[in-house]
């Protein structure tokens, strides 16, 4: 059991439990938590959560208040029965938790399975992919019973996934959250775009053959890219579009804007645009996002 907190701040420690089936997003939900500052760790047996939350929230509480933790059935049959009791546990010690479930249909966890080729994590001694599921399922349902929140993710993308965790669960107060996303036209706008900015008109990196291999994080390329007047006027109008309009939607009440910068491949100028956008945002909003689609 955790210790109760000594001295603890005005700020209580967060802790998000992430569990769900295989295959239906974990991944994903965690990596947003940890793009939303959130000390985050995978596959940690249940019996030694009240260790690393003590640990986390008591010598780094001003650095990491906010946790989040997944659980899945790779966890032992005895450490998943014993979860509701240590977050009852960890409740009586200070901490705010909230357990985020993450569900998908049968038939579609089987698509995604045939397309990636991965092994289900039951499907060991010649048990079959279906049977595993079901397995699975039946194993999980106690912890989805308690869930503070379920998303089901069968008929949603990567994309989507991310802006659900985003608002449903990482959202900050009063905050308005952006997401700048890099794409390439060639496949396609993304869907949820708020906002577009086209910077195919912009030299390009990738007929440098020392530059075509990097990306627009890579220190050389934003190095060249900063060396040409166009980008920089078109990074100082865009941003300076951004700083007039956004506060306005904020004022509306809106919690989520996404902006999408676009260019041939996604892999130079939209990077460097979003990157130094996001950048220039942060002076202004506490949770700013980057997101580069043709890299994941």
């Amino acid at each position: 059991m955790v210790e109760p907190l000594a001295d603890a701040p005005a700020q209580r420690a967060q802790l998000i439990v992430v569990s769900g089936l295989s295959g239906s997003g974990k991944t994903v939900a965690l990596r947003t938590l940890e793009d939303l500052d959130y000390y985050c760790v995978d596959n940690l047996p249940s019996a030694l959560m009240p260790a690393f939350v003590s640990a986390v929230s008591q010598d780094s509480i001003a650095m990491h208040p906010r946790m989040a933790v997944g659980v899945d059935v790779r966890n032992r049959r005895q450490d998943l029965d014993r979860l509701p009791g240590i977050l009852s546990d960890l409740a009586r010690t200070g901490i705010d938790y909230r357990l985020l479930f993450l569900d998908t249909r049968d038939e579609v966890l089987l698509k995604r399975y045939s397309e990636s080729r991965r092994r289900h994590p039951l499907s060991a001694d010649g048990i079959a992919l279906a049977d595993a599921i079901v397995q699975e399922r039946k194993l999980l349902r106690p912890m989805r019973a308690i869930a503070d929140t379920v998303i089901d993710t069968s008929d949603i993308n990567v994309h989507q996934l991310r802006r659900l965790v985003i608002t449903e669960m990482g959202q900050k107060s009063g905050s308005m959250t952006l997401l700048f996303e890099s794409f390439a036209y060639r496949r396609g706008v993304p869907p949820d775009a708020d906002f577009v900015f086209d910077a195919r008109a912009l030299p390009n990196p990738h007929w440098n053959a020392t530059l075509r291999p990097l990306s627009g994080r890579d220190a050389a390329v934003r190095d060249w890219l900063e060396r040409q007047p166009d980008v920089e006027a078109f990074r100082a109008d865009v941003a300076g579009f951004l700083d007039r309009w956004l506060p306005r939607f904020e004022s509306e009440g809106r919690s989520y804007v996404t902006i999408c910068i676009g260019c041939t491949g996604g892999r130079h100028r939209s990077v460097y645009l979003a990157e130094r956008l996001a950048e220039h945002c942060r002076e202004r909003f506490r949770q700013v996002l980057s997101y580069h689609r043709e890299m994941e």
